[in-house]
């Protein structure tokens, strides 16, 4: 048992309001510099929609992630025989047409602009050429647009709808949409650190964190190409490639990273799990009706003494093994099980697991009488207004289970805060509910409190870093302590 920690994230898409205000803080942070204007380190999409950039879930167009072969599994996007003839451009990366081509105004047209009749406008010109640009894409372009044919019809995960279902789902009165926000999903099995061919990109050992070395990076795109969630970048101002960095410095302060910190509808969740190293390669050649469970059972229960006497064998601290007993990814994602990892078929494990959003049908008109629909406990889940299929598309690698599980126990919480809130929950009802979504009320009750009733301290539980004992593994500390302050003192340049 190789037992490793690794900083997870649990988004809760019941909460989302689409506000974006995670992404101006990471732009701002991060992403505002002379070629990084088109990246969004996190974005926040409209589902059903083609995302950004444009239907990156679809593989057969980019190759992303992992696929099984021969017993193993492979990446998609490139091996030995495709690496030195794809090495200056990849054909199956994403071209900035797909992302935008991003614009700024020319302000200066509003106080020269001669004597007219009309207002003066700013014209838009792109941030990379100066040129004029008209406008015809950004950044979450089908914002609040989930029901419009001209975005939303090209959603890859439609696929799984029967034509019927698709008809219901773009009808006007069952106009339906969610927000689903993406960062790096730092995965346990990064297809990116596979891909690069001049080993730039790595896992952190001490927190799981993907990073790309400045200085290592020659711009070859790899990691653009092989990421199946397209969260690396091409800085084509410095020539290397770029990604979400979880606003390390931060977590090494024990602050929550920028997008965490600023979240409206306080969605977000960041802890530390325990995992078993020794079965990525196994887990990963799971079947996709069993991937969800086999990620879920490589991650170890920090309270069984055997793990945590694993853990500080393998140099883990006592510190990170109760802060991975606090751990709010821990209950979401291993104990309770609502949270679900996104695409998983692609194999790569992420580490940022999503609780699916519940869309009832409350009521239906039938003439000029509104009835209320559900018959069952769970009637309206099954005929929820964003069809199971694409939820299970989405976060269930095509198969409904887990998805139905996640969503039968959200609801049995609302019937449970229901029940003891309001008083007109009949008490055998309420139990036959919880016993049909592998719930009982001191659970009910947890969720409820971590869901709705949470402190900044209950979303972010993180462990110190040790930054002090990191460097144990690559130098001796005393040696190292005279070469502190004489690292990587300049931003990087293009060439070698």
């Amino acid at each position: 048992m190789d037992v490793r920690s690794q900083i997870a994230m649990v988004f809760h898409l019941d909460k989302c309001i689409g506000c974006h205000t995670c992404s101006i803080a990471c732009k701002n942070v991060w992403t505002d510099r002379k070629g990084a204007e088109y990246m969004w380190w996190n974005n926040v999409e409209t589902k059903p929609g083609t995302g950004y950039p444009t239907c990156w879930e679809d593989q057969s167009k980019y190759a992303g992630g992992w696929e099984k072969h021969n017993g193993s599994v492979r990446l998609k996007s490139t091996d030995k025989a495709r690496a030195l003839p794809n090495i200056f451009h990849h054909p199956r990366q994403p071209s900035m047409d797909d992302y935008y081509e991003p614009w700024t105004y020319r302000y200066g047209d509003l106080f020269n602009a001669p004597e007219g009749t009309d207002q003066p406008t700013a014209k838009p010109i792109s941030m990379v050429t100066g040129e004029y640009l008209d406008i015809k894409a950004g950044p979450n372009w089908d914002d609040d647009l989930g029901g419009s044919p001209m975005y939303a019809q090209n959603d890859p995960n439609l696929d799984a709808l029967t034509p019927e279902q698709r008809q219901q789902l773009f009808a006007i009165e069952r106009l339906v949409f969610f927000y689903f926000p993406r960062i790096c999903n730092h995965c346990t099995n990064p297809a990116c650190v596979a891909a690069c061919p001049s080993g730039a990109l790595y896992k952190r050992g001490e927190d799981g964190i993907v990073l790309i070395d400045q200085k290592r990076c020659r711009g070859w795109r790899a990691c653009v190409a092989a990421c199946p969630y397209k969260k690396s970048f091409y800085n084509w101002q410095t020539g290397k490639s770029e990604k979400c960095i979880l606003c390390y410095p931060r977590v090494e302060t024990g602050q929550a990273p920028a997008c965490f910190h600023s979240c409206v509808g306080r969605i977000r969740y960041l802890g530390v799990l325990l995992y078993d190293a020794s079965r990525i390669e196994s887990v990963a050649r799971s079947s996709d009706a069993e991937l969800i469970e086999a990620q879920r059972s490589m991650i170890l229960d920090p309270f069984d003494p055997q793990v945590a006497r694993a853990a500080r064998q393998n140099g883990i601290h006592e510190s990170v093994i109760e802060a991975a007993r606090q751990s709010p990814v821990y209950a979401f994602v291993k104990v309770w099980k609502l949270a679900l990892p996104p695409h998983i078929e692609f194999r790569t494990l992420p580490m940022l697991f999503y609780v699916p959003p519940l869309s009832p049908v409350m009521a239906a008109q039938e003439a000029s009488t509104v009835t209320h629909v559900s018959k069952d406990f769970f009637h309206d889940i099954d005929e929820s207004r964003v069809p199971m299929a694409f939820l299970a598309r989405l976060f269930g690698a095509g198969y409904e289970g887990q998805v139905r599980y996640a969503l039968r126990k959200q609801k049995a919480v609302r019937i449970y805060r229901r029940a003891t809130t309001v008083g007109d929950v009949d008490p055998a009802f309420l139990q036959r509910v919880l016993e049909e979504a592998d719930c009982t009320a001191e659970q009910a009750e947890e969720i409820y409190r971590l869901t709705s009733l949470c402190t900044f301290e209950d979303r972010f539980v993180i462990p110190p870093s040790h930054r002090e004992l990191a460097i144990e593994a690559l130098h001796d500390p005393l040696a190292h302590k005279q070469a502190v302050g004489f690292g990587f003192v300049y931003g990087p340049k293009r060439g070698a």
